[in-house]
């Protein structure tokens, strides 16, 4: 699950190693939210308590600078190839008025503890951000940031408005309800993974069918809604990630990939027909040596199937891709290709036949599990590292092995800027960043939050200077692969 993300009580086994108990009043943490007006009577974030970063060498993260940073620009600090862009001890949400606001607290309808950021994309002048409903209190599961930011720890502007999300008690699916992870394409659309699912981590409750909807980010409307099959639900399934197969010169042309965590599978969805298939492969499943995570003090199992997932670069429309792809709990990288995955003919009737295209690549060693990954246009996949709290890089020109892979925090000897990168994505604009979001998953599930220290973050990193001087830089690499030349040719045809 980080990735997952939320958990099943009964489906894992959890046992706490080192227990910290971090004594904070969570009945008196909405007292400390409250708010005021603007001049416009628009409740406004900047009346919240500030969540500033105390520096200095005795602070939790201990990377001191001498003087807080001023609103409106990224966090940086010498020797970091990390900015901070935004940070929160708690997130909050901008209601139309303060009175709505407090309606909602004082209805258990937004409980402010019970909110966790998940997912990170960016399109232009906005941050996406996704909030699943986990726990009650949820009051939205999808929003956006401005960019640059104007505030440290500005309240989530539910999207595209607040009438898009359901009410999980009484829902209506045609609306939002709980919102895992999105991707934006190449064609200026957000695609977001809708599991319908709220409450697991105290009553898991399948409220709406999984769906893919799409956003046009230009127009902010809704251009795609999909509800899977019944048949392509099972029972315990958890779709929690989703990527999306298109070229810009052929945008109605677009495949969605979405990942079945819980049941091990991947649901094709094809926009020009509508229609949807489940592909099947013993790689998607975990493996039990790599479900152990000990992060934070805490020990627990997660048995999280295939969850990441990245496409190769392609020049044309009709050009073959590779998928790459892992399991959470897994140390491997694997691959297959886009061709097998939208053919609908093969799936599921010749599963068997073609499960020897699935392969194994390489693998990132002892606790290298990992949740998401993206390659930028140079062919540099850039992905997190859960359990070392780090994000690493890999030149797919070159083989998949420890040689290598790079991490970056581990290179600057920090490890405590990133604590638990959950979500990673490559932005599409014409310098790329990579943006990662950090949200100290596994103290959310199994310990408790000291909202008192920072525990969210969006950072972001300039792709092409993350990556000079180290074994992932394209620039001086000698040897011109094809960018297939490192996978089994039989695999293409």
């Amino acid at each position: 699950m980080p990735c997952s993300s939320f958990v099943k009580r009964r489906r894992r086994s959890t046992t706490v190693a080192v227990t910290v108990t971090i004594v904070v009043s969570l009945a008196c943490l909405n007292c400390v939210l409250a708010g005021t007006y603007r001049s416009s009577g628009i409740y406004s974030a900047t009346a919240l308590p500030p969540q500033e970063i105390e520096y200095g060498g005795a602070t939790a993260y201990g990377y001191g600078a001498p003087d807080a940073p001023s609103v409106g620009a990224p966090i940086t600090r010498k020797s970091q190839a990390f900015q901070i862009v935004n940070q929160w001890k708690y997130l909050d949400f901008e209601y139309p008025t303060f009175g709505q606001r407090q309606k909602a607290i004082a209805n258990r309808e937004f409980i402010a503890e019970n909110n966790l950021p998940l997912g990170v994309d960016f399109y232009k002048d906005r941050i996406f951000i996704t909030t699943p409903r986990w726990k009650d209190g949820v009051p939205a599961s999808f929003g956006w940031l401005p960019y640059p930011p104007q505030e440290e720890s500005p309240p989530i502007r539910p999207y595209p408005n607040w009438e898009a999300h359901g009410d999980p008690y009484n829902p209506d699916c045609s609306k939002l309800i709980s919102v895992y992870r999105t991707q934006i394409d190449d064609c200026g659309r957000i695609w977001l993974i809708d599991s319908g699912i709220v409450n697991a981590t105290v009553s898991l409750s399948q409220v709406c069918p999984p769906k893919i909807v799409a956003f046009d980010l230009r127009t902010n409307q809704k251009v795609v809604q999909y509800q899977f099959p019944a048949d392509q639900v099972k029972q315990d399934s958890l779709h929690s990630n989703i990527i999306v197969d298109v070229h810009r010169n052929r945008c109605d042309d677009a495949h969605a990939y979405v990942t079945d965590v819980w049941r091990f599978g991947i649901v094709v969805y094809s926009l020009k027909k509508n229609r949807s298939w489940r592909v099947t492969n013993y790689n998607f499943s975990p493996d039990p040596v790599a479900s152990d995570f000990n992060v934070f003090g805490l020990n627990f199992q997660w048995l999280d199937g295939v969850f990441g997932m990245s496409l190769s670069l392609a020049k044309t429309p009709d050009e073959e891709r590779i998928l790459y792809f892992h399991p959470m709990a897994s140390f491997k990288e694997f691959v297959v290709s886009n061709a097998l995955l939208k053919d609908e003919s093969l799936w599921p009737a010749k599963a068997q036949d073609f499960a020897k295209y699935f392969l194994p690549i390489g693998e990132r060693g002892i606790n290298g599990q990992s949740s998401t990954s993206e390659i930028d246009r140079n062919g540099v996949m850039f992905f997190t590292q859960v359990h070392r709290d780090d994000v690493g890089c890999w030149n797919t020109k070159k083989p998949y092995d420890a040689t290598n892979l790079h991490r970056f925090l581990e290179a600057e000897g920090n490890s405590t800027l990133i604590q638990f990168p959950n979500d990673l994505k490559v932005d599409h604009e014409p310098k790329q960043s990579v943006w990662v979001i950090s949200n100290r998953l596994p103290v959310y599930l199994y310990g408790q939050l000291n909202y008192e220290d920072i525990n969210f973050r969006i950072l972001k990193a300039d792709a092409d200077t993350l990556v000079q001087g180290t074994v992932c830089d394209t620039r001086n690499y000698g040897h011109h692969h094809h960018r297939h030349e490192l996978v089994p040719e039989y695999l293409f045809h």
